[in-house]
């Protein structure tokens, strides 16, 4: 069986995802292209084989007879529609992150699914959280859960961009260390129990607060720092040190090659994600078809709609704890899973 897959958003992502879905994914086949922008997805397309339907209209690739599930990469407000308009159809969704830009928005596609689930047996929304398929992340989860060097005690954490997008200070956290409201509870088997935020002198390339620190703690004690910084230049870098009882582990930059010339060694950072995680979207994109074609629940290993959920509340609370201004931590109160994401185990 070859999945016909939608990708609604032919941009960074959505456009990379075209190509891996239409080139590299076994059992899968780019059957459709969305994007406002036409002639943008219309030249994606033409990188594909295969007759692929290149439209603006979201809605009627997702009601096209060669449709059988969707990615969403569109811009983050359209992402609960999408989400709801695929449920609706039966089809199974990978949206990118964040799962919707608010927490009511996230709670609607959860109640949609519980009740899909109720009537049809599967859940159908994974969320495109790939730290989770990243061969360094995988390693520090492992010697987390394992206690392999005793207790994790605290987290360091940066990410960093080349430049400022469009956006404002409170983006910065709902865009990209949303990323890290997923990967950091994930790390360490732990909900995130509160939030602060810390600034100091911002850079002159951007209008935003750049970079901002976030202070992350966990349920169980540990606490995360996060150093964001979305006007770096120098390349993008996303790095974690987690620091054990008797050693720590350090994530390292994946680079294929050193440079030494000029009197200077050294490696080369991308300009964006997709060369970082490269190998991560590629698992990912494989492993959410493999479970489509299996016919049962998406593949425990993805995240899935209350993950969203909770790295989009995390993300809301960061951003009031932003404008407080005032350093303190505000606190998250748990939330108990529905059944049907209770049930699921991260891998």
């Amino acid at each position: 069986m070859t999945i016909g897959v939608a990708v609604i958003g032919a941009g960074m992502m959505g456009g990379d995802h075209a190509r891996r879905i239409g080139s590299e994914i076994a059992g899968a086949r780019l059957a459709a292209l969305v994007d406002l922008d036409v002639d943008r997805a219309r030249a994606v397309a033409a990188e594909v084989n295969g007759d692929v339907l290149v439209t603006s209209d979201a809605l009627a690739a997702l009601d096209h007879e060669s449709v059988d599930a969707v990615i969403i990469a569109s811009h983050d407000s359209t992402h609960a529609e999408l989400i709801l308009a695929g449920i609706e159809r039966g089809q199974p969704v990978l949206c990118e992150k964040p799962l919707a830009p608010t927490e009511a928005e996230c709670q609607a596609v959860i109640d949609r699914e519980v009740e899909y689930q109720a009537e049809h047996g599967r859940r159908l929304v994974s969320v495109g959280f790939m730290r989770r398929f990243d061969a360094g992340c995988l390693r520090l989860h492992a010697a987390v859960a394992n206690e392999e060097f005793g207790q994790a005690l605290m987290v360091h954490c940066l990410h960093r961009n080349v430049d400022p997008y469009p956006g404002g200070s409170d983006h910065t956290i709902t865009g990209s260390a949303v990323h890290e409201f997923d990967f950091v509870p994930w790390l360490l088997g732990s909900p995130i129990s509160e939030v602060a935020w810390l600034s100091g002198r911002s850079s002159s390339r951007t209008a935003r607060i750049d970079p901002q620190l976030l202070l992350i703690r966990t349920a169980d004690g540990v606490l995360t720092t996060l150093e964001m910084f979305i006007s770096a230049e120098y390349g993008y870098e996303v790095g974690c040190e987690t620091v054990f009882e008797h050693g720590t582990l350090r994530l390292t930059e994946p680079a294929l090659i050193e440079v030494r010339a000029q009197r200077t060694a050294g490696i080369g950072f991308p300009a964006d994600s997709l060369p970082r995680y490269s190998a991560a979207y590629r698992v990912e994109l494989q492993a959410w078809v493999d479970s489509i074609a299996a016919g049962g629940d998406p593949d425990p290993r993805l995240a899935n709609a209350w993950d969203g959920l909770l790295a989009t509340r995390a993300a809301d609370a960061m951003v009031k704890a932003m404008e407080a201004g005032d350093g303190r931590f505000l606190p998250l109160d748990a939330l108990e899973a529905p059944a049907i994401y209770r049930d699921t185990v991260s891998a």
